[in-house]
């Protein structure tokens, strides 16, 4: 803080802390899928609506409006109005909203707004009457991917996300859990290079993408056509690929974060 020259506050950064996060060493897929096939659904019931209410309301918005680059209504002119160019669009349309001027609520996952979108707008979309425990798995799954990646990184959150969401479509579907884990570790190989440089319009073209590489992940899976312990970042079991997820997204991309700042600012 600084008034006529003279600096009247000054606190250095540190960095990013990670004292006073919840403790979720006790998330892996197995527990995730366990959980929703167990819980009693009343008990999440009225998290999960509020999240739908709230999230469906700013994507609905973001397709009504004129909100950045229309991204939403882009993908319907260019696509059709079939569920997956929907569950894309209405996901990026809530994202262009929310970058832009509206000030519609949304309901965040691991703090932040976009991923609380595009972790329950395409499972919503594609909902039937299993949509409470698909909207857990996917929210459960982003949060565990996004765990070992820490508050801050380079790292394009909505991947994870896009992830969790084609977890949850292909539970939807009536997927097994090896064809879950299987969508999530394809997902993150296809799109697992995309950065962060802020918060702004061009987020919901790139949760679109997100969302498609959850969708794509979620039919190879189906199909039996995975990728496979050696395919660069992906190692055998979905545990250690999540690993390997966040020591590239939280170690390797620390240099790449401080390039994307030096940009932004023009240094």
């Amino acid at each position: 803080i600084e008034k006529n020259g003279e600096v009247l506050k000054d606190i250095p950064v540190n960095g990013e802390e990670e004292e006073g996060l919840t403790d979720r060493s006790l998330l892996d897929m197995e527990h995730i899928w366990d959980f929703i096939h167990t819980v009693d659904v009343n008990d999440i019931r009225e998290v999960l609506e509020r999240q739908k209410t709230y999230n469906m309301a700013i994507a609905r918005e973001g397709m009504r409006g004129q909100y950045g680059s229309n991204i939403g209504a882009l993908l319907l002119d260019m696509n059709g109005n079939d569920v997956r160019t929907r569950a894309r669009a209405m996901a990026a349309a809530g994202s262009d909203a929310r970058m832009n001027g509206c000030e519609l609520p949304v309901i965040i996952n691991s703090g932040s707004g976009n991923q609380g979108i595009t972790a329950s707008v395409p499972v919503i979309v594609y909902a039937t009457d299993t949509m409470y425990r698909a909207m857990a798995l996917s929210d459960l799954t982003t949060i565990h991917q996004k765990t070992p990646i820490g508050r801050l990184s380079a790292y394009c959150g909505a991947v994870s996300a896009g992830a969790g969401s084609g977890a949850g479509i292909a539970y939807l579907s009536g997927a097994s859990y090896d064809e879950v884990v299987h969508t999530v570790i394809n997902a993150v190989a296809i799109i697992s290079g995309m950065v962060c440089d802020g918060a702004k319009a061009s987020c919901a073209a790139k949760i679109a993408e997100a969302v498609d590489a959850g969708i794509i992940g979620y039919y190879m899976a189906k199909r039996g056509q995975n990728f496979d312990d050696g395919d660069g970042i992906v190692t055998a079991g979905i545990e250690a690929t999540i690993r390997n997820v966040g020591r590239l997204a939280k170690e390797g991309m620390k240099e790449t974060n401080d390039e994307i700042i030096s940009i932004m600012i023009g240094s």
